[in-house]
């Protein structure tokens, strides 16, 4: 899969915290590590890296509401989007 450095930092960052979630300000400080980038820079990344994950897997990164994103296990998204 071809990501960008920011998109691999992302998906990275959020793997290895699943279930959490994480404003755009957070994932700023903590991925980007400044808080003077574009607001909507995970906004955006976050939809470029859904496209390359494909439908498959793209569910795994989850949008929380007003609130920010997290990522899902495999189980747990399932789940989420009401399989078994």
């Amino acid at each position: 899969m071809d990501l960008t450095y920011m998109e691999y930092e992302l998906l990275r960052f959020l793997a290895t915290n699943p279930h959490r979630v994480f404003t755009r300000e957070t994932l700023l400080s903590r991925v980007w590590a400044t808080s003077t980038t574009a607001v909507r820079a995970p906004s955006t990344c976050t939809c470029g890296l859904r496209a390359k994950l494909g439908e498959e897997y793209a569910h795994l990164i989850q949008t929380v509401r007003s609130v920010g994103y997290k990522f899902a296990t495999p189980r747990a998204s399932t789940a989420y989007l009401g399989g078994a």
